[in-house]
């Protein structure tokens, strides 16, 4: 059986500031919604694959999110850590219609 993604409107670009992020819930996990210096949208769970830190809380750079515990590098676009460190966090489809953005945070 074919599933279909259950888009979730988490508000509008601009509710995010540039480089930073908002933070919504999906279910007991939370997502960190991040906002590029170029406008670009991404969704990461908010836990650093390190010691679970609030990536939300990290700084964007470069399409990416260092985690302000122990400087971690994370890929906004696929949440895999950077350079010698190992690990992942989740990341989740996003897509934007007229300023609103939508966060595939499940299927129907």
């Amino acid at each position: 059986m074919h599933q279909m993604i259950k888009w979730t409107a988490v508000g509008t670009i601009d509710d995010i500031p540039r480089q930073g992020a908002r933070c919504v819930k999906a279910g007991d996990t939370k997502v960190a919604v991040f906002r590029t210096a170029d406008d670009r949208i991404f969704a990461l769970e908010d836990r650093c694959p390190h010691k679970n830190g609030p990536l939300s809380q990290g700084i964007v750079h470069a399409g990416r999110v260092t985690c302000p515990l122990h400087n971690w590098v994370i890929s906004l676009e696929t949440g895999r850590a950077e350079g010698a460190d190992e690990g992942q966090t989740n990341s989740y489809p996003v897509k934007i219609e007229d300023q609103t953005i939508y966060v595939a945070l499940g299927a129907i």
